[in-house]
């Protein structure tokens, strides 16, 4: 368990907790990964961003988001590109990176108080 901020570049593979913010170094080509049994509970901003495992908080892609069929999030996932599994879920919005602010709606966007979040599963067709 780690309790405080992480920075890193490179690729950062968590199969543990960590509470606290995890963040790529700016301009690096980054990549994290948390396991099936990897935990963060905190902001996380990375260019690539791959969830098996559980994450509580907002979540910045940069580039792209890749849940797979363990995933679950329970925050708001800002990305350019999303791929997400059968059997993932999100509790929370997905917002395209390119997507102007006076679109949002919920605690995020000047003026909107307390809507409720979506919740998002994966299912298979």
């Amino acid at each position: 368990m780690i309790r405080g901020d992480v920075s890193f570049t490179g690729g950062l593979y968590v199969e543990g907790t960590i509470h606290g913010k995890v963040m790529a170094e700016d301009g690096s080509a980054a990549v994290i990964t948390i396991a099936d049994s990897g935990h963060v509970e905190g902001e996380v901003r990375a260019p690539v961003v791959v969830i098996n495992g559980r994450m509580t908080g907002d979540i910045y892609a940069a580039e792209r988001i890749e849940l797979a069929a363990n995933a679950r999030v329970n925050g708001n996932i800002h990305y350019k590109v999303v791929e997400m599994a059968a059997g993932a879920m999100i509790t929370g919005r997905l917002i395209h990176a390119d997507a102007p602010l006076a679109q949002l709606t919920g605690p995020e966007a000047p003026g909107a108080a307390g809507k409720p979040k979506a919740r998002v599963e994966a299912q298979e067709a």
